[in-house]
């Protein structure tokens, strides 16, 4: 289902035209890249100590990496050895989230994934579990966001930005 959804979000953010796209990827309407190897999903498991969520290591098997849709509103997805702990991308964005009031956020971005978004105004993060019986958080986070704009999973999300561009191209002159 994910890839169905990806592939759809490819071809209408090059219809619409959001981005410069290459002559390969409008050709191929797709705006993924490769997939990633199992090799460097496993390495960058290592190097962050943790097991990614399986959802996630789904979305790098078939595409290791997505470009930005919709004018860039939505996170470029990074390829799988580009990912790091937000602290060691960001610790700014911590400490602002670390104030009084705020610390709940702070806690949690201090444990977060960045996934998608380096160097943008807005990043897509996961969240490891506190406990086992818990589940991982799905978190786009941005400056013009008052918060995190949490989601299930990233089949949540990236329906959630397929309904969106649907939505737009409805509204779009003919």
């Amino acid at each position: 289902m994910l890839k169905n959804v990806l592939k759809r979000i490819s071809q209408l953010s090059i219809k619409a035209g959001d981005s410069i796209f290459s002559e390969e990827q409008i050709e191929s309407e797709w705006i993924g890249n490769k997939p990633a190897e199992i090799d460097a999903i496993e390495a960058t498991e290592k190097n962050l100590g943790i097991k990614l969520p399986q959802d996630y290591k789904d979305f790098l098997l078939i595409t290791n990496g997505f470009a930005a849709i919709r004018n860039n509103i939505e996170p470029r997805f990074e390829t799988v050895d580009c990912i790091d702990y937000l602290i060691n991308i960001d610790s700014d964005a911590i400490e602002i989230w670390n104030q009084e009031g705020l610390e709940d956020v702070g806690k949690e971005l201090a444990r977060a994934i960045l996934i998608g978004g380096i160097e943008e105004e807005q990043y897509f993060l996961i969240i490891p579990p506190k406990s086992p019986a818990d589940d991982w958080k799905y978190w786009k986070f941005a400056s013009w966001i008052p918060g995190e704009d949490p989601y299930e999973n990233l089949i949540d999300y990236f329906t959630n930005v397929l309904e969106a561009l649907e939505t737009e191209g409805k509204n779009q002159p003919i």
